[in-house]
């Protein structure tokens, strides 16, 4: 638990009564970024206001402070927390004038609507006690590191949701698995990224608080300090969005790469492409109320839009996340792209073949994009012990990795926390971390008890349509008029067949020849009059994870299994005596 958001929901305390827990969250958030921004603002003051009084024209000033400063941004108030209490009777008015003379590009306060939480503050006679208490935590980066805020943001907003008994399949990430994800995001540019003033762009369509993008920067900065990683993020949760694009400008990104909105029906930044993209999406949660948009830009987009390939069922969009990032990688002419994204297991398989999301698995992988996928361990995040997966995408693979999808299964690098966060009772470790980076850099060499490598075309399959003869009440066949025998619907079957059945390695291109071979060995033996309808064979992907790992257990011996009976009844004897004096 972060020692800062503790102490910051502790002043939350002060608001029982008049506020229900589940609102605590709207006045701590703006509150707690307004003094962020306070503290960082602080020792350029009074040179802020004398530039302002100077130059009337925003963009003029924009760049005078810029140049005095060093900050993007800025504020003309002559109101701070140092002197917002000294005029009791203004306070509302004076807050009011200190959050309105931010620099355009700090608009985060319009979407906590907080102008009316300081209103019913003050009804409630709380708010100058409220503006007191956080006026007396210094929270300057040089104090409180951008780290440790994004930790106290992310357990506020934890604390929040639990309040609000939140239920919806957001899942805020925790930071050990952003590390991995970056860790594994970054490996094979590590080299690059040590290049004298190299720059690269980040993008996170789900930046949620901006932690994958904050924790992604400081491993580029680790790498090279003299490095460069242009942050873009787009969010749709107004708190969210409001705290990332405050964190950002707090650490002197572009506010403008920061955008409101849903990224699914309204890209942000459309036609832009970026070396590295990550995301979380939420799990699990439709996307009806979006479907005709997205069903409309993918009709009007033709064959090159991003929902080209498939789109998965409306109970569960984050396969759409999934195409939208695949499609966000800069293309391989200009240098490449890779994306992390965190999924549960169900893009891994579900969808029969020729549904939409196999056309998405088959579209990732016919196109070589899928580089590996890493098995995290259950019970990772905070609201859900699911099992969730690290998917790995690259259009400019290294040669040693082209056609190959690495699988590697995470499930056991973890290490237990000493209290539970939520459904959180695991971590990876500095150390579990290593071990799965290693199991990806080791590549072919690593322990196979961990991952495997497969050929892209081994999760492909054929589902063949097995047909048999409708038969008249004497037994025969019925015919057409073309004399080919009528198929009998009752007796219709569907069988899925392997690419590599066979040993076969062509891929897609041993179509006939596989399933003839299937039809031949499996199916004909045992059903003489049965035929393939080729009219309806459908092509299919699917990732079977959990069977690439599995390991045989053998049953107990059967007089191992009796001893423990014999044992249990003789204890239930014993008490049934005791019952009986």
């Amino acid at each position: 638990m972060s020692t800062l958001g503790s102490f910051i929901w502790s002043i939350a305390d002060q608001l029982r009564g008049p506020y229900r827990p589940n609102q605590y969250g709207n006045v701590i958030l703006p509150l707690t970024i307004l003094r962020r921004l306070d503290c960082i603002l602080e020792p350029d003051r009074d040179v802020v206001r004398e530039l302002a009084a100077k130059y009337d024209n925003q963009n003029r000033l924009k760049v005078e402070v810029a140049k005095a400063t060093g900050r993007p941004f800025y504020n003309t108030s002559n109101y701070s927390f140092a002197n917002l209490l000294a005029d009791a009777d203004g306070l509302v008015d004076n807050l009011n004038d200190y959050i309105d003379r931010f620099s355009p590009d700090v608009d985060v306060f319009e979407y906590f609507d907080f102008k009316k939480e300081i209103l019913a503050l003050e009804k409630a006679e709380l708010l100058r006690e409220i503006v007191k208490a956080f006026g007396a935590v210094d929270l300057h980066p040089n104090v409180v590191s951008n780290s440790d805020m994004g930790d106290a943001f992310e357990f506020i907003i934890r604390k929040f949701n639990e309040a609000a008994n939140e239920t919806s399949g957001d899942h805020y990430t925790p930071r050990d698995a952003i590390r991995l994800l970056v860790d594994l995001l970054f490996a094979e540019e590590d080299a690059g990224l040590s290049e004298e003033g190299i720059v690269r762009s980040l993008y996170d369509p789900t930046a949620g608080t901006g932690g994958m993008l904050s924790l992604a920067e400081e491993h580029l900065l680790a790498q090279n300090p003299d490095a460069r990683l242009s942050l873009y993020g787009q969010e749709y949760n107004p708190q969210s969005y409001a705290i990332c694009k405050s964190d950002m400008i707090a650490k002197g990104n572009d506010a403008t790469h920061i955008a409101f909105g849903n990224t699914l029906t309204d890209d942000a930044f459309k036609g832009r492409q970026f070396d590295f993209c990550m995301s979380n999406p939420p799990y699990g949660v439709d996307w009806k109320q979006y479907a005709k948009q997205v069903t409309k830009e993918r009709d009007e987009a033709g064959p090159y839009g991003r929902f080209a390939p498939g789109l998965p069922a409306t109970s569960d969009g984050q396969m759409l996340f999934l195409l939208h990032l695949a499609h966000k990688m800069r293309a391989p002419e200009d240098g490449g792209g890779r994306v992390g994204i965190v999924m549960n297991g169900s893009p891994l398989f579900n969808g029969a073949a020729e549904s939409g999301p196999s056309n998405i698995r088959k579209y990732l992988l016919e196109n070589d994009l899928v580089e590996a996928i890493v098995a995290l361990p259950t019970n990772m995040f905070f609201n859900t012990g699911i099992a969730t997966y690290i998917w790995i995408l690259d259009n400019t693979k290294h040669p040693s990795r082209k056609g190959l999808v690495q699988l590697i299964d995470g499930t056991s690098f973890w290490t237990k926390m000493r209290k539970n966060l939520g459904a959180k009772g695991r971590e990876i470790s500095d150390e579990d971390r290593a071990n799965v980076v290693k199991l990806y850099a080791d590549f072919r060499e690593a322990d196979p008890d961990f991952s495997k490598v497969l050929r892209n075309d081994e999760f492909g399959y054929w589902t063949i349509t097995v047909e048999r003869p409708l038969l008249d009440e004497n037994g025969n066949p019925v015919t057409d008029r073309k004399g080919k025998p009528k198929p009998d619907s009752k007796k219709r079957d569907a069988e899925n067949v392997p690419f590599t059945y066979g040993g076969s390695a062509v891929g897609a291109g041993g179509k006939l020849a596989v399933i003839q071979s299937y039809f031949d060995a499996e199916v004909k033996p045992y059903v003489s009059d049965a035929w393939i309808d080729w009219s309806k064979v459908k092509t299919g992907y699917e990732i079977p994870f959990t069977r690439h790992f599995y390991k045989y257990v053998p049953p107990r011996p059967v007089a191992e299994i009796d001893d423990d009976l014999e044992k249990q009844v003789g204890k239930i004897l014993e008490l049934l005596r005791e019952v009986e004096g």
